[in-house]
């Protein structure tokens, strides 16, 4: 009889082992993107991230035969106990062949480590939170996710529920071509004139000269406008400072704008070119040449994802978004973009959602985040 062990992560060995395994997992999905590497390795701890500064995880490797056949990292995240004051762990990174035995063997080893550091529940998945990539993907498999979204295979939702975890809230991609949103023009046109005019709003590029400045503002109005939303932790301040540097290179400014109103940034939509076929054909490394590749030509990509509008609570009945959402337009045509996938909407964000269907975009995509305690109502927290 084969035997299954389960060991934690310690040496740079099995970092390697543990980053590796999806390579092999998925070697015959086509829909599979490979991750950046040194990206991983941060957002798992195995380099120095920021969100380590107050949380910390654990990972482990399902190993059979002298086969790695399986992975989860256990989350503590320090700033949703200190939010919600609750004592809620969360797990992140799952990977696991089709056997139930492997998928126990790896809940019970995170759901043990998470009891032991004090952890009652756990919700997931999370890499290494809501920020990042999350939600375990329950329908739409038959293509390739946008940057940033998570892809597995059918089967995980069935090993993730044999372990006593439920549903708690899905998220949603929406996704259009730009051929669909012709014919909203004129009707946008004028509301959007209406709003300019009697609010005074303005909306203007991301300003490159002030890069680093303009990103951490991005990123307050993003902190400051989903303070009420479900499941919601800001980012921290060394978070925000190491995203702007991570990011520096793949932000286009003209596809990232940001309303203001007598001069104050009021809110933001933020979009980034769809890199995952550039990652895919790097195989996820940046070094020594797949930097310049993964950056080389940027106006040759034509597949874009909106990851947010944002708009700060006091000015969010003013109609904000749809001004930033009409001077995208534009910017999108001019580009000569065909697809774009907006991701992720929350379900309980009703206002997005009938925007965007309004708008013609269709849901292709439907990713779930599950806890193994009832979901409590109305705050869900």
């Amino acid at each position: 009889m084969s035997e299954l062990i389960i060991q934690p992560v310690e040496t740079r060995s099995q970092q390697k082992r543990f980053i590796r395994l999806p390579w092999r997992l998925y070697r015959d999905d086509p829909c599979w993107m490979p991750p950046l590497i040194m990206s991983q390795e941060e957002l798992l701890g195995f380099r120095p991230h920021p969100f380590y500064e107050k949380s910390r995880c654990r990972s482990f490797l399902a190993t059979r035969n002298g086969e790695d056949v399986g992975r989860i990292t256990a989350i503590v995240n320090a700033i949703h106990i200190e939010r919600y004051a609750e004592q809620r762990g969360f797990f992140g990174f799952f990977e696991c062949e089709d056997n139930s035995a492997t998928a126990r063997a790896l809940f019970d080893a995170a759901k043990e480590w998470l009891h032991a550091q004090g952890m009652q529940t756990i919700r997931g998945p999370a890499n290494p939170s809501l920020n990042y990539e999350c939600g375990l993907l329950i329908e739409g498999f038959h293509t390739a996710p946008f940057f940033m979204m998570t892809h597995n295979p059918p089967f995980y939702s069935r090993l993730v529920e044999e372990n006593g975890f439920g549903k708690v809230e899905d998220l949603y991609a929406f996704w259009g071509e730009m051929s669909m949103l012709t014919s909203l023009d004129a009707k946008l046109g004028v509301m959007i004139a209406g709003v300019k005019e009697r609010f005074g709003v303005t909306v203007r590029p991301l300003d490159r000269s002030r890069f680093e400045e303009e990103v951490r503002m991005f990123l307050d109005i993003y902190n400051a406008s989903l303070s009420g939303t479900w499941g919601f932790v800001p980012l921290q301040s060394g978070e925000v400072q190491h995203m702007a540097q991570s990011l520096k290179h793949l932000i286009v400014p003209e596809l990232s704008l940001i309303a203001e109103v007598d001069g104050k940034p009021i809110g933001s939509v933020f979009c980034l070119l769809d890199y995952n076929p550039r990652i895919k054909m790097i195989n996820g490394k940046l070094f020594p040449f797949g930097f310049a590749r993964l950056l080389w030509n940027k106006r040759g990509i034509k597949r874009m994802r909106a990851i947010s509008t944002n708009v700060i609570p006091e000015y969010q009945a003013w109609g904000v978004g749809l001004v930033l959402m009409g001077a995208l337009l534009p910017q999108l045509y001019e580009w000569g973009m065909e697809e774009v996938e907006f991701s992720w909407v929350l379900e309980s964000n009703h206002l997005s959602k009938r925007t965007l269907e309004r708008g013609g975009a269709l849901v292709t995509k439907k990713y779930r985040i599950y806890q193994d305690d009832p979901p409590t109502p109305p705050s869900g927290h």
